[in-house]
């Protein structure tokens, strides 16, 4: 195998380890929060979907070369963070009848979210 496919063969793996960690951690914050706040509204995602957009903008503040930006990025923190189930929990939402909240969870994932990446960001600089 040469240097090149090994590297591959290693990113890939890397990507495999890093992603089956994230989707575990976010599995275990997702819960850990609604078993404590026990309410209707899905603050378990909320609190992934914040806390990752924090450590993605800290992560794009940082010089990573790109394979480490990929593991750290795509991998991790695309498993970790979880558009697909805030969509679903906020249609759901919807459904019945919640439209406050819903519309809630919209505004305050995005607005949050932003600002979470902006601070991860400015903490990286400091690197």
């Amino acid at each position: 195998m040469t240097g090149a496919a090994a590297a591959t063969v290693l990113v890939w793996a890397g990507v495999v380890l890093l992603g089956g960690v994230g989707s575990v951690l976010r599995f275990l914050v997702d819960r850990t929060v609604a078993r404590r706040l026990s309410r209707p509204f899905p603050f378990g995602t909320l609190a992934v979907n914040i806390s990752g957009a924090a450590l993605l903008g800290f992560l794009g503040g940082l010089a990573l070369n790109r394979e480490a930006a990929l593991l750290a990025g795509t991998a991790f923190v695309g498993a970790y963070t979880t558009f697909s189930t805030w969509m679903l929990e906020t249609q759901r939402l919807g459904e019945e009848r919640q439209t406050w909240p819903a519309l809630g969870n919209i505004i305050v994932s995005v607005a949050l979210g932003m600002a979470a990446a902006l601070l991860g960001q400015r903490v990286a600089a400091q690197f």
